[in-house]
């Protein structure tokens, strides 16, 4: 099976809750063309009026589902995360 990777960009999969420095840290180290993977406490940004996310943000269905959060962004299953992780050779966790 061929897979066609973003090898220059990366995945940035994203568990902090907004006020974390890691959450602005990651934030800040996005590059254009890069990915955002909100996961954990991550997805109470969807919930945040104050928080403004890249274009590029993705939020993970399970975990939005268990906080009771909708959002703007579209939503990803675990399968989903795993193509993700499988399309991008550069992936950061925060």
């Amino acid at each position: 099976m061929s897979h066609q990777t973003d090898s220059m960009l990366t995945l940035h999969i994203l568990n902090k809750a907004p006020g974390h420095p890691r959450f602005t840290a990651c934030l800040v180290g996005m590059a254009e063309g890069d990915l955002l993977l909100l996961t954990e406490n991550a997805v109470l940004a969807l919930a945040d009026d104050n928080v403004r996310l890249p274009a590029s943000t993705r939020a993970l269905a399970a975990d939005c589902k268990a906080r009771g959060i909708g959002g703007d962004v579209p939503l990803v299953d675990y399968r989903g995360m795993v193509q993700l992780t499988d399309r991008f050779s550069r992936i950061i966790s925060w």
